[in-house]
């Protein structure tokens, strides 16, 4: 038998947790940064012990929300491309149920998260002890069970030796590319300060090494034929280039043979926006220039995306008679969606091979890739020159797109990191945004979570804090979830909060109305004395002097030469800042040839809403059916 020490479980997760380490690429990297969280009696005196004492590297945040602390950690490691990630504490009961959303956001984005919920007591003594939910039908379960639905491994300490095996297969999972996501293990709280003699070798340093997966002369052969045989291929860009750093080797692939890319979320910015090839986002929330372009391909090169439906506009998107799906992707499920040829390999090594093995290749695309690109960047320009119409009172608002192009052209570091995840910005971004700088555009749109933005740009700037990052939300998501902004407050973490407030869901509004129902339940008014309904005035609120109560600097903007006042104060700012800045509702940015098949309800009252159910049903019938 070797070296053994005794520790309680806690402080041996701890000492295993500050000793992980990856290594990529031949450079060795500390793996875990740190803990999020909140203590309450399922956590403080066991894992908080440990995390109390002076004996490790591990840094600390005190979270003000559980679904913020797991936010923070997931902008944390998006931002700093998986290489680095942090583990979210949480008591048992609500504290850990909170978290549970930011499980299903890491998860779906593949995103390395440890969360560790308090559990209930593993020897059933004080039961049911404060916090704990009882289910008579099977009392193993508890709050941590409903993790399992979201993580990609998913586990319970029930003994302190158990541990070992615990951690070992929750870094698996954590450290591999095609496997990653949200990781829980659940710790009992009696478990947490129980004690055992734990094998030194289990606490020593371990390197996790991050191999490239190499593709094959066979599938390279097969991928090389089928893009020979194709004369308008299309490129879909996914967050996998961005991961694997496949940049340069997509540059190459696609300037060697003509061949245009779309962005996705995830995928856009690892590629400059003024690449001849570069069609900016496409799908659902893409410009015209990518879908269109779409509609005529008979080759899409999906490269590490989910192909999602926002993508792929409900599978409508590719409406070439005899369209064909290469998949390049690290994980088979996804290689392997709407009947695509996978090709389940790096990226960045299977581009490269590619490159080699089709040269002397080039697409029909002529000069409509140019022409298209120049048509979009016209349109671009208009809308980020928009004018919007003043509030009922008379006074000036600043439209959503103008807001987008005065910050994207004008007012932000070239550098800096922008960030967002939920409702009508998104969209807007994937449109217009225009990425001038490499990984400075960071979306969580797998999840489309509200609430994300304002912590996830903690993370952000936490992982990098020589960078400015700004962080662009609606009021409605604002309102869901903003309290990091204390924490980032408390850690001295500059982060610039743009809210732009048109006073409601108004992303959700334009889907209601345009499937023909009337405005309902999205727009923030009060109740009305006579109909009773949410129909009343709008409702005011000063976001400014809310950043004001927790401790930021808050400005306010109603025209651009507000706006441009209020970011040169906010860039010079040394503590974290919350803009207001009233727009005006529908100056979003509209669908550009693009479909999303939505549940519209079939038999109604309103002739509207049976005239969008026949229209959403004559598309239905132009969509892939797998």
């Amino acid at each position: 038998m070797g070296e053994t020490v005794r520790l309680t479980m806690g402080q041996a997760l701890l000492k295993f947790l500050d000793n992980q380490y990856i290594e990529a690429d031949g450079e060795e990297i500390k793996f875990v940064h740190g803990v999020f969280g909140i203590f309450g009696h399922g956590v403080v005196v066991g894992l908080g012990e440990a995390l109390a004492a002076k004996d490790h590297t591990l840094r600390f945040y005190q979270a003000k929300n559980e679904q913020g602390a797991g936010h923070a950690a997931m902008g944390f490691a998006k931002q700093s491309n998986r290489r680095r990630m942090m583990a979210v504490c949480s008591s048992i009961g609500p504290g850990a149920l909170n978290m549970v959303t930011a499980a299903g956001t890491a998860t779906v984005n593949r995103i390395p998260v440890l969360f560790l919920p308090g559990d209930a007591f593993a020897c059933r003594q004080p039961d049911p002890v404060l916090q704990q939910v009882e289910l008579p039908q099977d009392y193993t379960n508890t709050a941590s069970d409903a993790f399992r639905a979201v993580s990609r491994y998913w586990d319970r300490v029930q003994r302190p030796e158990q541990l070992m095996s615990a951690m070992i297969n929750a870094f698996r999972v954590l450290t591999d590319p095609a496997e990653t996501g949200a990781v829980t293990v659940a710790l009992p709280q009696d478990v947490q300060g129980e004690a055992y003699d734990y094998p030194v070798e289990f606490l020593a340093k371990r390197v996790h090494h991050i191999e490239r997966r190499i593709p094959t002369p066979t599938q390279i052969g097969r991928a090389a034929a089928m893009l020979r045989a194709a004369k308008k291929p299309l490129v879909i860009c996914g967050g996998g280039v961005r991961f694997s750093g496949a940049g340069k080797e997509l540059e190459a692939f696609c300037g060697a043979f003509h061949i245009p890319f779309g962005e996705t979320q995830a995928g856009k910015g690892t590629i400059l926006w003024d690449n001849p090839y570069n069609l900016s986002g496409i799908g659902n929330t893409g410009s015209l220039a990518a879908n269109r372009l779409a509609k005529e391909a008979d080759l899409i090169i999906a490269v590490g995306t989910r192909l999602g439906d926002f993508t792929t506009c409900s599978k409508w998107l590719f409406q070439h008679p005899a369209v064909r799906i290469l998949g390049i992707n690290i994980a088979s499920f996804d290689a392997y969606k709407m009947n695509g040829e996978p090709l389940i390999a790096d990226a960045k090594l299977t581009l490269a091979a590619l490159t080699g093995a089709a040269a002397g290749y080039k697409s029909a695309w002529g000069n409509t890739i140019a022409a298209a690109r120049r048509e979009w960047e016209v349109e671009v320009d208009r809308l980020y020159r928009e004018e919007a119409p003043p509030a009922p009172d008379g006074s000036p608002l600043l439209s959503q797109a103008r807001v987008l192009g005065e910050l994207n052209d004008r007012l932000l570091p070239k550098d800096a990191v922008v960030l967002s995840g939920s409702g009508s910005i998104p969209s807007d971004m994937q449109r217009v945004w225009r990425v001038r700088s490499q990984d400075t555009y960071h979306m969580e749109y797998g999840f489309s979570c509200m609430g994300y933005e304002v912590a996830a740009a903690l993370g952000a700037k936490i992982a990098f804090p020589e960078k400015e990052v700004v962080v662009i939300v609606g009021d409605g998501a604002y309102t869901m979830l903003h309290t990091e902004l204390l924490t980032a407050v408390q850690e001295r973490q500059k982060i610039i909060v743009v809210v732009l407030d048109n006073a409601g869901f108004h992303c959700i509004d334009n889907l209601q109305h345009s499937q023909g129902i009337e405005h309902f339940g999205n727009e923030w008014k009060t109740r009305s004395e006579a109909s009773g309904l949410l129909e009343g005035e709008p409702v005011q609120v000063d976001y400014a002097k809310n950043g004001e109560s927790w401790g930021a600097l808050g400005l306010r903007a109603r025209t651009p030469g507000e706006l441009e006042t209020a970011v040169q104060e906010a860039l010079a700012s040394k503590r974290p800042v919350v803009i207001d800045v009233k727009t005006s509702a529908k100056t979003m940015t509209r669908g550009y040839e693009a479909w999303w098949r939505v549940g519209t309800a079939q038999v109604s009252s309103n002739p509207e809403v049976v005239k969008a159910a026949r229209d959403m049903a004559a598309e239905v019938a132009k969509a892939r059916k797998f």
